[in-house]
């Protein structure tokens, strides 16, 4: 038989795989040589940027230093001093001494002297009262009592961050104020000397740094405060990046800012503890690598033409044992399907791998279902010693420890979102078998058919170094860690009582589920311990509120041997030494009270004709009788009652499903979120009731749907495909054909009886 290997999706896949084999080390090489020249590039700016911000530093350190001599001149001129300031004859002069000292710095824009407690203040314009500079002189965030309190309080020389002036109508510029107290270093300043400085001074050092790249430049103080900033984009800090920034070591650096990784180079001021810093997002340096993507463009398109003859040359040599193994899986694929002989597209790989999956399927679903179903009987009804212990090594559980105890888990809110349905399956899945070593602990998850919940079975030793206690509810926290840090997960959790024997893991499972439901705050991801509820009433001598607890959850959960385990410890209570009759009377309607309520919120049927005709018993045996026989009743109609449900419920799926199975969106995750059932679990019932899976029975009924569209109609196929739910429209035709052995143009005019004008 001639072969047209073109036609074979699997000859492609095989002939893609050589393909990849010459281009995986290229794209690594390609990809190596691509980031060492962004490398390259990005320490060059780097070192660029660097050496920029080092001038920037040494330029105002020689003016900050300037500033300083400025003042210390000031201090000690006589044309300066108090008493000529205040005689009108010397004014002048003391003006032209301001003005000249002004003139002595290229980045004073206003110089200003203030004796403290004086009510004037002098400037190179001229002196004016406090009254008239407060009003005339203005800073948007620096108000006018807070710049005469400086002027009287300042210690020491201080930069006050750039902010809007405004000293006169239409003049509004970014100045910052640099106050120096005179004489400087002096313990008992006596006056204080303004300087006004553009922040434009500062930022024209820092301006051309970045250059044509995006990005900051701060100069910041010591105290994480923005003195001058040159920005190309709007690029808001908080307080705390801003005093890293202050606190970074000089240098280069890689950090994140905002989210988005940058390269920040950072140099600190040793005269005055400034940082100048630039931020610039590191993306950019991949992006300026612009000639190597023309190499590389060059390089593939020349192996990819080379590499595509040598893997079409490879790939019909080794096809031919690929084929060998279609054809023998071909012909066991389904006993009474016949074998097609035929190499269509793709078919040998669905065949091969159909084959493989029937093995495939057996163990990874009937054995996880199997370990679930054991541990989930465990937990409703005991008795793991009489378990064949090949069965539960096969099934890789053990309770070799010799302390256990089970957990109910639910999420924080049971009407969660549709879309967190299929990740909380997921960790079901993943959190089958946990190991906390700390702890001696196993953890095993068992999926209950409430789709937000699951429980927990641990077992574990005493540990001789850590109280029982402490290790019990460390290894509860470990479990409720690693739901949060792992899968996300604030959850509520139950804990049920320890027990030496795993018989007794369904008692503490409904110890678990009794813990959870006396949860004070639903959804908190709270954690409730059945040992620590409350075991008295309201009275010291009232029945235990964990065993009418106890009693309730398992009548709920239609576990007869746990309630009637629980009803023999509430009669010994009862039979207590020292109880008055009054109170054991009133206990008793208390339990039988518990019993009927349960049964009523369960929906249980004739529980009123299985009630005593007198309230008061007339002995604790009878009371015995009567409360076993109503337990008995309850259990028994819980039961049958989930039973019912389960096949009602199944019975109603099957009718929505179909009633919508020609919607493309119908999927397991929609059914199992709208009728409140675990995924997996509805899964493994609807191919229990149904011998097919869910995808299996959607394709059938649209097959069926699309033969009598196709028998009964001339519209065109693509139309009856779609209209069914099936967008795929080509690989519904190949489906089609393997299904039917015709294409649907083939059937429609074999079967129809019309000429078939209208497929298409």
């Amino acid at each position: 038989m001639k072969l047209n290997y073109f036609k074979s999706r699997l000859f492609l896949r095989y002939m893609s795989s050589y393909l990849l084999v010459l281009l995986i080390p290229l794209i690594c090489l390609t990809l190596l040589i691509y980031k060492n020249a962004a490398s390259n590039l990005r320490s060059e700016i780097e070192q660029s940027h660097l050496n920029q911000l080092l001038q920037a530093e040494t330029i105002v350190n020689s003016h900050m230093k300037q500033l300083g001599s400025i003042s210390s001149y000031a201090a000690y001129d006589e044309r300066l001093a108090r008493y000529r300031l205040n005689d009108p004859y010397y004014v002048l002069e003391a003006n032209e001494a301001l003005k000249h000292y002004k003139a002595t710095s290229p980045i004073i824009e206003d110089m200003l002297l203030y004796y403290r407690g004086d009510n004037r203040i002098f400037s190179t314009e001229g002196m004016n009262t406090l009254e008239v500079f407060s009003q005339t002189f203005t800073f948007r965030n620096w108000s006018a009592d807070s710049i005469i309190e400086d002027l009287n309080d300042l210690q020491y020389a201080t930069m006050r961050p750039a902010d809007q002036f405004n000293r006169k109508p239409g003049f509004n510029q970014s100045m910052l104020a640099y106050l120096v107290p005179i004489t400087p270093n002096s313990p008992t300043p006596h006056g204080t000397l303004l300087y006004v400085i553009r922040e434009s001074e500062l930022t024209g050092l820092i301006a051309s740094i970045l250059g044509n790249y995006q990005g900051s430049s701060y100069i910041v103080d010591s105290e994480g405060q923005i003195l001058a900033a040159n920005s190309n984009r709007e690029e808001a800090l908080s307080s705390q990046e801003l005093q890293r920034l202050a606190t970074l070591e000089p240098g280069i650096h890689n950090l994140s800012v905002s989210g988005v990784d940058h390269s920040v180079v950072s140099v600190k001021s040793n005269q005055n503890s400034w940082q100048y810093v630039t931020l610039m997002p590191s993306a950019q340096f991949f992006g300026n690598v612009l000639h190597i993507r023309t190499f590389i463009i060059l390089l593939f398109s020349a192996v990819v033409v080379l590499g595509g003859l040598f893997a079409l040359l490879l790939a019909r040599r080794q096809y031919h044992p690929i084929l060998n193994l279609f054809e023998y899986a071909n012909s066991r694929f389904r006993e009474g399907e016949p074998a097609t002989g035929t190499l269509s597209s793709g078919n040998e790989l669905e065949r091969i791998r159909s084959t493989l999956q029937e093995y495939s399927d057996r163990a990874d679903l009937q054995e996880p279902y199997a370990r679930n179903h054991l541990l989930l009987m465990l937990l409703r009804h005991g008795n793991v010693s009489s378990l064949p212990a090949k069965l539960l090594h096969t099934l890789d559980v053990s309770f070799s420890r010799n302390r256990h105890f089970a957990m109910l888990i639910s999420k924080r809110d049971a009407a969660e979102e549709a879309g967190f349905a299929l990740e909380w399956q997921t960790m079901q899945q993943l959190l089958f078998e946990v190991e906390f070593p700390e702890y001696g602990a196993r953890v095993y998850s068992v999926e209950l058919p409430k789709p937000d919940q699951i429980a927990l079975i641990v077992s574990y030793n005493k540990l001789v170094t850590m109280d029982e206690q402490r290790q019990l509810h460390g290894i509860v926290q470990a479990a409720h860690d690693h739901l949060h840090d792992i899968y996300q997960l604030h959850p509520v959790i139950g804990v049920g009582g320890c027990y030496d024997d795993p018989d007794r893991l369904n008692q503490s499972f409904v110890e678990a589920c009794s813990a959870y439901e006396s949860r004070l705050s639903p959804g908190g991801g709270t954690i409730s311990y059945f040992g620590k509820l409350s075991a008295a009433g309201d009275e010291a001598c009232w029945m235990p509120k964990n065993v009418l607890m106890m009693l309730d959850q398992s009548l709920k959960q239609g576990n007869r041997e746990v309630a009637e385990q629980t009803v023999r410890e509430a009669v010994e209570y009862l039979q207590k030494p020292g109880l008055s009759v009054k109170f054991v009377r009133y206990m008793s309607v208390d339990m039988v009270n518990t019993i009927v309520k349960t049964a009523l919120e369960s929906g249980v049927a004739h529980v009123g004709a299985k009630l005593p005709n007198q309230v008061a018993f007339a002995s604790l045996d009878e009371l015995y009788r009567h409360c076993m026989h109503l337990v008995a009743h309850v259990c028994d109609q819980v039961e049958w009652k989930e039973e019912k449900e389960a096949h009602t419920l199944m019975d109603q799926i099957l009718a929505y499903m179909d009633d919508h199975y020609m919607d493309h969106t119908l999927s397991l995750e929609e059914i199992s979120f709208k009728f409140d059932i675990s995924m997996s679990y509805f899964s493994r019932s609807f191919k229990e009731k149904m011998g097919i899976n869910f995808v299996q029975y959607i394709w059938k009924k649209r097959m069926a749907a699309v033969i009598t569209e196709l028998t009964t109609t001339n519209d065109p196929l693509k139309d009856i495909i779609q209209r069914v739910g099936y967008l795929d429209t080509p690989n519904f035709i190949r489906r089609f054909k393997k299904e039917t052995g015709h294409t649907p143009g083939q059937y429609r005019k074999l079967f129809s009886g019309n000429d078939g004008e209208s497929v298409t």
